[in-house]
């Protein structure tokens, strides 16, 4: 029987281990330091929204023959007015992995994190898959182990929703060449999110794109050197179908390679729009490397 407790720093190379595995199987070369997966756990500053609302987390691991085999990592969300409705006395397993054939020790972690969250007496319960890696939310289609064990945890993700990531190289998108329609100019800018590439016509903004392109956290995570994701990209309705988005695409992305970006991410939702989406990246060379389900929830077990 595996042996499960809570996580002490001794563990944190196996468990990076564990994770960096994980990763890999989503993001192709990624991985991230032990300094960084510790950082989630004591304080996940880059979930700068909601992460001020945790009042509690806790992390489990699972121990076979002296070798962290699974793990689960725990938040519990606190009631006041800054708490969003959703969150308000929530509780969740933010992530648990195991090794698929160490099923056994990933069913009494998570075990154990269900006991956890009914001990803090949280009104719901959600599970997710995110790491501290550019890319990886969500439970993975690559990892069906996981979504097993969840499932068999009496988690549902029907409520929730579908996310698919694209990556391509840079060096295949195109240079953008003339503007598609006269006196159409660009305009760089600081966006929300990074990099904002804005396409002015006649005095008025018609399209963006925006950027983001250091995901090294400021060189602790090199492994991510070179990756940028794209943040915001839309056309006024009244101004597509004229070239204006793939020249804002293009742009963006000569930009992203003058600074040495070689690689690039993007994100949609699966619906009805996929198919569009899919074929508009992939002609900019993007294709799909993952595929995501999220919204994971269950009720509590009556006290």
């Amino acid at each position: 029987m595996p042996e499960i407790r809570p996580f002490v720093r001794t563990d944190r190379d196996q468990l990076l281990s564990l994770v960096n595995h994980h990763v890999a199987t989503v993001l192709p070369g990624g991985s991230i330091p032990v300094s960084t997966l510790l950082a989630q756990l004591e304080r996940d500053s880059g979930e700068y929204v909601i992460d001020p609302w945790v009042v509690d987390r806790h992390t489990i691991v699972g121990i076979e023959r002296d070798r962290v085999v699974a793990a689960a990592h725990l938040k519990r969300y606190g009631s006041d007015a800054t708490v969003m409705p959703d969150y308000v006395d929530a509780g969740s397993v933010d992530w648990v992995l195991c090794w698929p054939d160490h099923l056994d020790a990933g069913r009494a972690v998570l075990g154990a994190a269900v006991a956890h969250l009914a001990r803090w007496k949280t009104r719901i319960w959600y599970a997710d898959g995110s790491l501290p890696c550019l890319g990886v939310y969500g439970i993975s289609d690559s990892w069906p182990h996981v979504q097993g064990l969840v499932t068999e945890a009496g988690f549902d993700d029907a409520g929730g929703h579908v996310e698919i990531v694209f990556a391509g190289d840079l060096g295949d998108v195109p240079a953008p060449g003339a503007a598609p329609l006269a006196g159409l100019t660009i305009r760089r800018v600081l966006g929300t999110l990074g990099t904002t590439f804005e396409a002015v016509l006649s005095g008025e903004t018609v399209g963006m794109f925006e950027v983001e392109d250091d995901y090294t956290r400021g060189g602790s995570i090199m492994r991510l050197d070179g990756w940028a994701d794209i943040g915001n990209h839309r056309v006024r309705e009244d101004q597509r179908g004229q070239g204006i988005g793939s020249w804002l695409f293009a742009s963006g992305c000569a930009w992203l390679r003058l600074g040495g970006s070689h690689r690039l991410l993007a994100y949609t939702i699966e619906n009805d729009t996929l198919a569009a989406v899919e074929r508009y990246v992939g002609r900019h060379g993007l294709a799909r490397i993952n595929r995501a389900r999220r919204g994971w929830r269950r009720d509590p077990e009556p006290a």
